[in-house]
């Protein structure tokens, strides 16, 4: 009987039941999207260009591994870990005659893929360019199309789509930078794949031993292709050399094991960058997603509880006719669930072109490339489905409670005003997650790493505005003694808008809640990237002593550049940084590597313990913060995995205090460019004398050999870094964009359907004799007031979380506010109040009073 009456309800209230379909229906977009991002990380599908002829594919170990066992009750519990390195591992050469020797391979390729990058000009960008051997060309396989094979140093055969981009043909020079000095060749031909062009990067061959010197590995290789005889089967044999690989007894010189690749295994070896973005979208989908599903929560409990508000007189009236309280509990869980379904199939459809455009834009903005593929799955479609109508079965079953024990009599109550102050129950919830909200607010001020921090800082606001919206009633009737003052100046229209305020708390608290959220998440996105930016800016500003910086335009500033700059009259020292990440364990820390001579005329980290003088090979200087997480001092042994997975032991030298600007460890500039990618400095800094000969103009024609390496002051240096700092606080606003916007669509929601509701109360005032504009005016002095509420808790949750977040990481309670920003957020916020209750307002009193009044409405 119940679910007619909620089936007859849902029909006849589609305009009541309009804004918690709005509610739910983003909230299961919300959770689609975020869900189609973490499952693209889990699932998502790498493809191979390269190696798209070659069935098994052999290459290194790209991860650290790392074995516990834990006695538990008398049992040995062993637990293994692995994460992955940050560059390219590579395999001892010695693996391709092992590999060659188990029976069915035809043929065992070695391969190698360094860093090659044709400087010429090319329409629509460069794509990322290696560089490889022609004898490894049939993994692809590439055949000439033009031209013939290299077979000399200075020969050089380039892809059909390069080569149409640039205008290569045979006979043409094209200059390479690759892992050392910039070089000059002749294009001998120009090669095309049967598979068609290379779609995510360009290729270019080398002959064999032009490209083992610019690879700069001797005795490794970085994949072995494996070409099956006629008859064998690829997975059969994969199993021979995975099984051979193991039990080889030769000698090797690699830090990691081999690993056997097949079909779409063969991606992740290709594409490395798609394999490292794969753990970054899992923790960026899994931090937007339970962010999104607390903040839908928030709002789903906040609009329901208004909706069932709005209906007291008819669950009263109910109760009157002899409903039970189950019963009328039941209707209002159906009709959630009635909604919930609806609004849960429809938001999970329109999330996935939403995640699609997520991806797009995060691709756009190199978060993750473009060879990681989205996945398009079911799972959380259904998962956004199940949450709404969890939400809308939780949400109606908080919220229906209280209002399922309305006595009968009460029906025959015709005063519309709330009864008495909140419960009990509701403010002993609140007071608990303010406490917890205080609690994590005191966590976050002790933790040190980003990636430890930032989920920590959004739990923080969600809890805090939680609270909010539990105590909301009472500090909507606090704030209002404090602002009846001012409101009284605005005449009749103030006053009626002070006693709507105190008398109808509840209901305003739920425009609070909502305005309070967007406010406190907004500036807490937009201002936790500047507060860390700007404290490692300063950091830098005070650390680096050079007066000049060389810096790239292409890949980095090479050798050859740095030297030249050294030779030149009135330079003192040129400190050339390497950029990596290392692993200590599996903690994962940044690193740089700097030439040691002249070091401290350039670079200043504030050393706090140890010294610099005669750092060098074999040494290291780390970081405060990772002294006090591994246990270091100067003299203490240093075991760490570098780059490229080798393994190295070094004796700390310094401890310093600068670790934002400068990274956790600092090592050897040698050391670090032989194991990364690409080992060409990023940038080198200049001390140089006083004096006409060494200003912007005598450098700059000091390296005029070398055009893409520019000259920059250190305030020109300070603006790129300024420039880095701004595209990450676009990345983290375009993360948490979803979610802003999502509250954003609630505060409008909640305002619309609290406004719209009232069109009684409007109406005996317009019969009491008050003007349309009157009652108009009251509605904006009322949102004026909410609006003041809810940005002076909303700013106050952010202050808090931003300032603990300050204290963690920079050590100093220091948040930076930006003005224009805070100004556009309240402003923005301001205008979405004003007008949802202007548009609801002028819709409700549109509706003759006597019509209102008269006893059949």
């Amino acid at each position: 009987m119940m679910l007619r009456y909620a089936l007859r309800t849902v029909r006849h209230r589609k305009a009541g039941f309009l804004g918690a379909f709005l509610a739910l229906l983003c909230a299961a977009a919300l959770v689609t999207a975020c869900g189609t991002l973490l499952e693209t990380g889990l699932r998502g599908r790498i493809g191979t260009e390269r190696y798209a002829a070659t069935p098994v594919l052999v290459s290194a170990d790209q991860n650290v591994h790392q074995t516990t066992v834990k006695a538990k009750k008398g049992k040995a519990k062993t637990k293994h870990k692995a994460k992955p390195v940050a560059e390219r591992a590579w395999l001892p050469a010695s693996t391709v005659d092992a590999v060659r020797a188990v029976p069915g391979v035809e043929r065992a390729v070695p391969e190698l893929t360094f860093q090659a990058v044709p400087l010429a000009e090319t329409p629509g960008g460069r794509k990322p360019s290696y560089g490889h051997a022609w004898s490894s060309a049939a993994l692809t396989p590439f055949t000439i199309a033009e031209g013939r094979a290299p077979q000399g140093a200075g020969e050089v055969v380039v892809d059909r789509a390069l080569a149409a981009r640039a205008g290569l043909r045979p006979g043409s020079e094209l200059t390479v930078q690759s892992t050392g000095e910039p070089r000059t060749y002749r294009v001998s031909g120009v090669a095309q794949s049967a598979r068609g062009d290379l779609v995510h990067q360009s290729a270019l061959f080398f002959s064999d031993d032009e490209a083992r010197r610019l690879a700069a590995r001797d005795g490794q290789v970085s994949a072995i292709g494996v070409l099956p005889a006629p008859g064998v089967d690829p997975g059969q044999l994969a199993h021979r050399v995975e099984h051979a690989l193991k039990n080889t007894s030769a000698p090797t010189t690699a830090p990691t094991t081999a690993r056997v690749s097949t079909g779409d295994g063969r991606g992740p070896v290709e594409f490395l960058d798609a394999a490292g973005a794969r753990i970054k979208l899992v923790s960026m989908g899994g931090a937007m997603g339970g962010t999104s599903l607390l903040v839908a929560i928030l709002v789903v409990v906040g609009t329901f509880s208004l909706f069932v508000q709005q209906r007291y007189r008819e669950l009263a009236l109910l109760r009157a006719i002899a409903a039970t309280s189950g019963q009328v509990r039941r209707m209002i869980g159906q009709e959630a669930l009635l909604v919930g379904l609806a609004a849960g199939v429809t938001g999970a459809l329109a999330g996935l072109p939403l995640a699609a455009w997520l991806h797009g834009r995060f691709v756009d903005g190199g978060v993750v490339p473009v060879t990681l593929e989205r996945t398009a799955g079911v799972a959380p479609m259904v998962a956004a489905v199940g949450a709404s109508l969890f939400g809308a079965w939780a949400a109606a079953w908080i919220t229906g409670r209280r209002i399922s024990r309305i006595r009968p009599a009460e029906a025959l109550a015709e005063a519309a005003v709330e009864r008495g102050g909140p419960r009990w129950t509701r403010t002993a919830l609140g007071l608990l997650l303010l406490a917890g909200g205080t609690v994590l607010v005191v966590v976050l001020g002790s933790l040190r790493t980003e990636p430890a921090s930032t989920p920590v800082t959004f739990l923080a606001v969600v809890v805090l505005a939680g609270a909010v919206s539990l105590l909301g009633p009472l500090l909507v009737r606090g704030a209002t003694a404090l602002l009846a003052g001012p409101l009284r100046q605005a005449g009749p229209a103030g006053r009626l808008a002070t006693a709507n305020l105190r008398g109808n708390a509840t209901r305003m608290a739920g425009a609070v809640t909502p305005l309070a959220l967007l406010v406190g998440m907004t500036c807490t996105v937009l201002f936790i990237t500047p507060t860390l930016g700007d404290a490692a800016r300063a950091q830098a500003r005070d650390g680096i002593r050079a007066d000049w910086v060389l810096a790239a335009q292409g890949p980095g500033v090479t050798r050859e550049a740095a030297e030249r700059i050294r030779r030149t009259p009135g330079v003192t020292a040129a400190t050339e940084i390497v950029h990596t990440s290392v692993r200590v364990g599996l903690t994962k820390y940044a690193a740089q590597g700097v030439s040691t001579a002249g070091l401290t005329r350039t670079w200043d980290p504030q050393v706090t313990g140890g010294s610099l003088d005669g750092f060098g090979e074999g040494m290291a200087a780390v970081s405060e913060l990772a002294a006090d997480q591994l246990g270091l001092k100067p003299g203490s042994p240093l075991k760490l995995t570098l780059g490229d997975g080798a393994p190295v032991t070094l004796t700390v030298q310094a401890v310093y205090a600068r670790g934002l600007a400068f990274g956790d460890l600092t090592l050897p500039h040698g050391l670090v460019a032989a194991h990364a990618d690409n080992p060409l400095a990023a940038s080198v800094l200049l001390a140089a004398q006083p004096g006409p000969g060494t200003g912007r103009e005598q450098l700059a024609a000091a390296l005029k050999g070398f055009p893409d390496v520019r000259v920059l002051s250190a305030a020109d240096a300070d603006e790129v870094r300024a420039r880095r700092q701004d595209a990450g606080a676009e990345i983290n606003l375009l993360a948490m964009g979803l979610v802003l916007a999502f509250t954003a669509i609630a505060v409008v929601n909640t305002l619309a359907m609290s406004t719209a509701e009232r069109f009684r109360e409007f109406a005996l005032l317009r019969l009491a004799g008050a003007q349309r504009r009157q009652v108009l005016r009251m509605l904006r002095a009322e949102a004026l007031g909410v609006l003041l509420i809810g940005a002076v808790l909303g700013s106050g949750i952010a202050l808090a979380v931003l300032t603990a977040f300050s204290v963690g990481m920079t050590g100093a309670a220091a948040p930076a506010v930006l003005p224009v920003a805070y100004a556009v957020v309240l402003g923005v916020g301001g205008l979405l109040a004003l007008a949802a209750t202007a548009l609801a307002g002028r819709v409700a009193l549109r509706v003759r009073p006597v019509d209102v009044a008269s006893p059949t409405s």
